[in-house]
């Protein structure tokens, strides 16, 4: 390459005279870089419970970096699984504290969902980012191999009359700005493109000014960095300071090298003493850590203490009692693992400690609830009796003897407590079975000498064409409503006109449907017995349904991380969320007027 546009022929002389010094400056700028102390941050004291390990993991699989994040979402995951784990194992204490044998136990957490789908969501749009990040690691090796190429041409076949300052600045700005390539294509990369900027600053006929200009401009960036390592002795947040710390040092190697000889150690040794001043400061760090996990481990043995504390009740515990000393319990075992963390030396045995008094108290609650297995049995023997006296007299017809005692026969049995509950729901029916065939049968008796079928079934005819006629106008609900009491009060009709029940059971679901009125909402008087129960039976499975579809909307609901109603994707789901709220509310009330006879 010739100088002739960029030199005087007494500058060449001189500049050649100092190649081989500028050759040793910059292998000794390489060695500098290479001798820096890399510092590392230390893993995070934190503690985290299992409600927000997982409003944070679905925060960064909603976040647009989430790929980034695998380290933090790993430890997230692994913290999860351990609190759903240890709440199985808990559940399964409680299972065979109570008695039952181990193999019966089935318990599936109620996280265990949300947590499967929250790793699965993770690990596809970590395989997404992975893919991206080894393309344009791909395209920036591309573009890194092509500013080594620019940077060779530079100094081997670069044209008279070329800015050779301005073009060396623009290639070491493009590589400082070029993105990250693979570790394992990074050292030789590097190394090439060090490898031509030395032949460059060896080969090439700048003048001594030139020199000067790049060691006072690098010299400016280290000052730079060293002021801002000064002012980060005083910060007060010391993780902060060394994060910070370890980013200077990288802005040190990358950008601000090489400077002239009298100033390189020099600078150097000043910005590693901030340095290690710094580092010291990791003792405040750790002392303040340790301080914080004393305090926590002495909140966690009060915990303890006062679990303890309700595992041994006075004399003669009632329910009350231990209905109360489990609400507490439940509180106190969440603020134990909302606590942060203890000592890890200490960590294992405070834990087991609070596992084991936790297990007493559930064995000391379960050996109360197995004493009333036998007062339950004395109200088991009381209620059998009812049945048989029931049952003795469900086809009698004294009426004014008979109908006095199957009311006190119901008051008795709402009297008398608890049962074993596998017995509650058999005697239930029994003894409803024996009062529905005694009251049935004195309904029809008694209506009997009165019933006069034909005219019943004119009657209902008149109703049933009445119920035609009705439209969705105003007031129509409530006509409809009066036609049904009605209807209900009419005795038998004839056996041949027996399908006219059909026919209006047909013409009412159509006039509901025309009205947008459910029929188990429907205002009726005068059903029977057997009726009403069948109609209350109805109106508890809806009840069910209904909640089951509430539940599932809400969990839906709960997998956005703000969802609002002004959100247009979820405006619908609100409103029919809204809509089966409203009609829960409204058999409800349905169902309670029923059982309570209003």
């Amino acid at each position: 390459m010739t100088a002739e546009n960029n030199f005087s022929e007494n500058e060449e002389k001189n500049i050649q005279d100092n190649q081989e010094e500028t050759t040793n400056t910059v292998q000794n700028d390489e060695t500098s870089a290479n001798e820096e102390i890399e510092h590392h941050d230390e893993p995070e004291h934190e503690e985290l419970n299992l409600a927000d390990a997982l409003k944070e993991m679905e925060s960064i699989i909603n976040s647009t970096a989430a790929g980034e994040q695998h380290k933090r979402f790993n430890f997230l995951k692994e913290k999860a699984n351990h609190f759903i784990h240890d709440e199985v194992e808990d559940k399964r204490h409680e299972h065979t504290d109570a008695g039952n044998p181990s193999e019966h136990f089935s318990y599936h957490h109620p996280q265990q969902s949300r947590f499967n789908a929250l790793v699965h969501i993770f690990k596809e749009k970590h395989d997404d980012f992975q893919k991206h990040l080894d393309e344009e690691q791909h395209k920036n090796l591309a573009h890194r191999q092509e500013i080594i190429e620019r940077l060779k041409n530079l100094y081997t076949n670069s044209e008279p009359g070329v800015n050779l300052f301005k073009s060396i600045r623009e290639i070491k700005e493009d590589w400082s700005n070029s993105g990250q390539v693979a570790k394992s294509e990074f050292k030789i990369l590097n190394n090439n493109y060090f490898h031509h900027l030395n032949q460059f600053y060896q080969m090439l006929d700048l003048n001594k000014e030139y020199m000067e200009q790049e060691y006072a401009h690098n010299l400016e960036k280290r000052q730079h960095i060293i002021d801002r390592a000064k002012e980060l002795e005083n910060e007060p947040v010391i993780q902060k300071a060394l994060n910070e710390l370890q980013y200077l040092h990288k802005l040190w190697k990358e950008e601000a090298e090489p400077v002239a000889e009298e100033y390189r150690e020099k600078t150097w040794e000043e910005f590693k003493e901030i340095s290690n001043k710094i580092h010291e400061r990791k003792s405040e760090l750790s002392a303040a850590i340790e301080s914080e996990q004393n305090e926590n481990l002495e909140k966690k043995n009060r915990i303890i203490e006062d679990i303890k504390k309700l595992s041994e009740p006075g004399d003669n515990p009632n329910h009350n009692f231990w209905q109360n000393a489990i609400r507490k319990v439940e509180d106190l075992r969440t603020e134990f693992l909302k606590t942060g963390s203890v000592p890890r030396k200490l960590s294992n045995q405070n834990w087991n400690d609070f596992k084991v008094t936790l297990r007493n108290f559930n064995t000391q609650k379960n050996s109360y609830y197995k004493s009333l297995k036998g007062s339950q049995q004395t109200n088991l023997d009381e209620k059998l009796k009812l049945i048989a006296t029931a049952k003795d007299n469900m086809n009698s017809e004294d009426w004014d003897i008979v109908v006095p005692l199957f009311k006190k026969l119901q008051e008795d049995w709402k009297k008398i407590g608890h049962v074993p509950k596998s017995m509650t729901n058999k005697i239930w029916e029994d003894f409803r079975e024996a009062c529905n065939t005694f009251f049935n049968n004195y309904r029809e008796k008694s209506n009997v000498s009165n019933d006069n079928w034909k005219e019943n079934y004119k009657t209902k005819r008149a109703l049933l064409d009445d119920l035609k006629l009705v439209t969705d106008e105003e007031g129509s609900v409530e006509k409809i409503e009066s036609i049904k009491t009605a209807w209900n009060n009419i005795g038998k009709v004839p056996r041949d006109k027996i399908g006219i029940n059909s026919e209006f059971n047909k013409a009412l679901r159509e006039k509901l449907k025309l009205n947008k009125m459910n029929e188990l909402e429907l205002k009726e008087e005068g059903l029977s017995e057997n009726q009403l129960t069948d109609k209350a039976r109805k109106i508890k499975t809806q009840i069910s349904e209904l909640e089951g579809e509430i539940v599932k909307l809400e969990n839906n609901l709960s997998f956005f991380t703000k969802p609002t109603r002004e959100n247009p994707l979820l405006a619908e789901t609100y409103n029919t969320l809204d809509s089966k709220k409203a009609h829960l509310e409204t058999l409800k009330q349905n169902l309670h007027n029923i059982i309570s006879g209003e």
